[in-house]
């Protein structure tokens, strides 16, 4: 890190640092995020409720291939990192040129394992008979592409580390505006139904894959991707996998809880519970992006600050991530409870039965959703200090140790309302949890001398 940066991260004011941190990835991650909410509003609006299901009953697969891409991506990430901070700029290109043959040949052979098997994977996250058809034709265009998403996934984040966070923003935005696009002329032009959309989803991808190999193949890449390094050498490899491994283990929790409440709700209220979870899902990853932006703006500014010991620098980016965080979330909330009968029908082509359970599910899934910012940001702190255990813990704390068991137990008292109330009593024993192991850590940090010199004027916080 250069002398400019370093001086910058520890006396600029905190506020503008962290809003330039965090808006190019809070723009990435909703780009993200579009992909699956356009898929279903199209698919609910051109296709109907059983399309829908599909999309849900897809969701996990989809899943799979991100933790994939994450296992290559966060690995070779931080691995680039370090080595061009340590001058090696040529052990960074094979990194590089490694992992991108990777992000190839790991997708390929998950969608070989999957289209030799494609019901028993469906019937696993919750396809029924009338879903079926509809889940096998989006799931087989997708897999058929899935080496162009995990390839552009996975080597924008290289972007990243070369410190170019908006030209991967802007991969992010290109692939979700061609997406939008092409699946409204698939579906309501062309009348390709389910198989548009999920076409228009690979196209996407393909378009923001080609924009990212142009980076390194026209000159503008600091690393170049070489021949001679794209064969895999399982020592780097190994390194790759072993960085990657906590991010993709945190993508395959998510799969499960997944595929547990699609199976739920399959069981308690049927396809058309399962087209509501997917409309629910699509909403709540709207909210989610913008925190986890935050979360990834906060990151480096703390872990800077947290290493040289200026404790109250620290302290005010927690503060000020964690406020910018619950304001989005308590927005969320507010909107959600406002008006869910009319960000329903966004999905449902105003089917009524449909739209009502959607919004009287809304109403109670997220009942506790205003506190989710808080809880997102204070574990990822946990992240940025190096502190990996307690992360993980708190990061996992959802789901394993509240949503999952509360989902396996509160629907046989109180059916479909049992699903939709285990996830406001998870989001409010995993913030109590998460409150315990923050205000206890900044009790032990206003107790932790900082260096001599390293208090800053308050102006500059």
């Amino acid at each position: 890190m250069n002398t400019r940066r370093s001086r910058e991260l520890e006396t600029a004011p905190v506020g503008r640092l962290l809003w330039r941190f965090s808006w190019p990835a809070i723009v990435g991650m909703l780009s993200n995020a579009l992909y699956n909410v356009i898929d279903r509003a199209f698919v609910g609006r051109g296709v109907g409720p059983l399309a829908i299901a599909a999309t849900t009953v897809a969701f996990p697969l989809m899943i799979i291939l991100m933790a994939l891409s994450l296992l290559v991506g966060v690995g070779a990430t931080a691995l680039i990192s370090i080595r061009l901070g340590e001058q090696k700029k040529e052990e960074a290109e094979e990194v590089a040129a490694n992992a991108t043959t990777l992000l190839v040949l790991l997708p390929l052979g998950f969608s070989l394992i999957y289209l030799a098997f494609p019901e028993p994977f469906l019937r696993l996250f919750g396809a029924s008979d009338e879903v079926m058809p509809y889940a096998r034709d989006f799931m087989h265009i997708i897999m058929l592409g899935a080496a162009f998403g995990s390839l552009g996934m996975g080597m924008n984040n290289f972007i990243r580390a070369e410190g170019n966070p908006v030209m991967a923003m802007s991969t992010q935005v290109l692939g979700a505006l061609i997406n939008g696009v092409l699946n409204y002329i698939f579906i309501f032009h062309l009348g390709m139904g389910i198989r548009g959309s999920a076409l228009a989803t690979v196209v996407g991808q393909l378009f923001a894959t080609l924009w990212v190999l142009s980076y390194y193949l026209t000159g503008r890449s600091l690393i170049k991707l070489k021949l001679k390094n794209f064969l895999p050498r399982l020592p780097v490899v190994l390194n790759i996998v072993a960085i990657g491994f906590a991010p993709c283990a945190m993508q395959l929790a998510g799969c499960l809880q997944q595929a547990i409440l699609n199976k739920t709700v399959l069981a308690y209220s049927g396809d058309l519970g399962l087209s509501a979870v997917g409309i629910l899902m699509s909403i709540i990853t709207l909210f989610f992006m913008p925190i986890l932006g935050i979360s990834q703006g906060a990151q480096p500014l703390i872990g800077f600050n947290y290493g040289a010991r200026r404790y109250d620098r620290v302290r005010a980016t927690l503060k000020k991530a964690a406020a910018a965080a619950s304001c989005i979330s308590v927005t969320g909330y507010l909107v959600m409870r406002l008006w869910p009968d009319k960000i329903a029908a966004i999905f449902t082509k105003g089917d009524p039965v449909l739209t009502g359970m959607t919004a009287g599910a809304m109403c109670v899934f997220f009942s506790m959703v205003f506190i989710i910012g808080f809880q997102i940001v204070c574990a990822h702190y946990f992240q940025a200090v190096g502190k990996a255990t307690q992360s993980a813990m708190l990061s996992l704390s959802r789901q394993f140790l509240f949503f999952i068991p509360l989902l396996l137990i509160l629907p046989s008292y109180w059916g479909i309302d049992g699903v939709w109330r285990s996830a406001p009593i998870a989001d409010g024993l995993s913030a109590v949890v998460t409150a315990v192991f923050i205000f206890r850590e900044m009790k032990q940090l206003s107790m932790e001398k900082p260096l001599p010199g390293a208090q800053v004027a308050p102006g500059k916080i």
